[in-house]
């Protein structure tokens, strides 16, 4: 009834034409071109009307809601994808009238095949939200983290986004559906084989883009491909990485799927970078603390209060266990110089104004070895930078060793020449 109605204010406007002079060849063309004005109006003002109107009044009416899983909708651009339908519907039912003074002409079908293809590329970006919005909602509850559905998703998309370029092509070259699959069918094996890399590559350029896995400017090591540095190039087929001493390593894009490589971005994003390095203590030099050691350590300024309270602590169990020390050094509780000594880096660290005090900190012991008692300073520096990092750890261990004698510690090392000579002389 509508597409009668416009055929009618057609007639109605080449009658105007006609009896104001104008010859019968322009008039097909200016009614032609006054119809592409009024379409193109049409989309403009239905568009305004649909996503500044409509949608932002379910986006309101959706923020009112108690509940959380239809913000998803509105996060995701569910409805404003959905929007783009609009336009395309009014070119789309348009077209025969447009053109119908053209009816000796194909261009009515070709464009109609435009927007269906239009019309096929803006349901799969619609339904790609819809997917993402039932995975955030899955995601909500608590056993998604033991059973995750990425994969699940991520498959769908892809046969969605396969059966939608199988309807474009159909679309462009004007075949039947049948014919395409069969065509595909016949050729797949030698697509497979000549075109593996390239394939491999394209699947892992999906996985690595939809987990996010690597992006380019993050710091990635690979030992599998010497690869340490920054990611300049993602490609369908290769990354490129240049390396700390600006070399740079080409990786097969597939191979971060297949192998293993470490992203150094959640170390950037956390504000800290992790100090993981020990020191072997001589184990002949662990002994438990005399009264001149403990008065000497009183003097320490990080290690006053905590001796007070030891001393304290201790002499209270001892007291209540009704043991005494000076019979023997194994009765009850005494402080070791090893301990302090931890204590006391503990301090150190927790003062350092270059250690992040909101992550992880430590000094801990390690499994004895043959080469002594190893005591790991286990921290994170606020500085990431490579040189500043490196700078902040070996001041550390400069400290460390420059102050373990003062715990009548030593610091074990394996023989040298040197000492084989001074044994002998």
């Amino acid at each position: 009834m509508e597409t009668i109605e416009l055929n009618k204010l057609s007639e109605l406007l080449q009658e105007y034409l006609t009896s104001a002079g104008i010859g019968a060849s322009y008039i097909k063309y200016l009614i032609t071109g006054a119809w592409i004005i009024i379409t193109f109006f049409a989309c403009l003002i239905a568009t305004k009307i649909t996503k500044t109107y409509l949608i932002n009044f379910v986006e309101k009416v959706i923020h009112k809601t108690k509940s959380k899983y239809d913000d998803f909708f509105v996060q995701r651009g569910v409805f404003t994808r959905l929007a783009n339908f609009v336009p395309a519907t009014i070119v789309y039912s348009m077209l025969g009238v447009i053109f119908e003074a053209f009816p000796e002409s194909d261009i009515v079908l070709h464009l109609r095949n435009f927007v269906s293809i239009c019309f096929a590329l803006i349901f799969l970006w619609s339904f790609n939200a819809l997917l993402n919005v039932l995975h955030d909602i899955y995601n909500t509850f608590s056993y998604s983290k033991e059973r995750p559905i990425r994969g699940v998703i991520q498959i769908i998309q892809i046969i969605a986004s396969c059966i939608i370029a199988i309807i474009i092509v159909s679309l462009i070259f004007e075949l039947k559906v049948e014919r395409i699959l069969t065509g595909l069918g016949a050729t797949a094996a030698v697509l497979l084989l000549v075109f593996k890399d390239t394939i491999l590559g394209f699947v892992a350029s999906i996985q690595l883009s939809a987990n996010k896995m690597v992006t380019n400017g993050d710091w990635i090591t690979m030992p599998s491909y010497k690869a340490d540095g920054t990611v300049l190039d993602i490609t369908l087929n290769t990354v490129k990485i240049q390396n700390w001493d600006q070399t740079i390593t080409t990786i097969p894009t597939y191979k971060l799927v297949d192998d293993a490589f470490i992203n150094w971005k959640g170390m950037e994003r956390s504000g800290g970078r992790r100090i993981k390095r020990s020191v072997n203590i001589d184990m002949r030099t662990v002994k438990f603390c005399d009264s001149e050691m403990i008065e000497r350590f009183k003097k320490i300024g990080l290690l006053k209060d905590y001796i007070v309270q030891k001393e304290q602590e201790i002499d209270k169990f001892n007291k209540d266990k009704g043991v005494s020390a000076v019979e023997s050094l194994a009765n009850g509780r005494r402080l070791t110089n090893l301990g302090v000594f931890r204590q006391y880096l503990e301090n150190y660290l927790h003062e350092h104004p270059l250690i992040n005090n909101d992550m992880t900190s430590m000094v801990r012991q390690l499994q004895s070895t043959e080469k002594g008692q190893p005591l790991e300073i286990y921290v994170f520096s606020k500085d990431q930078r490579w040189t500043n990092y490196e700078a902040i750890q070996s001041d550390i261990f400069d400290h460390i060793l420059a102050v373990i004698g003062e715990f009548k510690l030593q610091v074990y090392q394996l023989p040298s020449g040197n000492d084989f000579g001074a044994f002998n002389s």
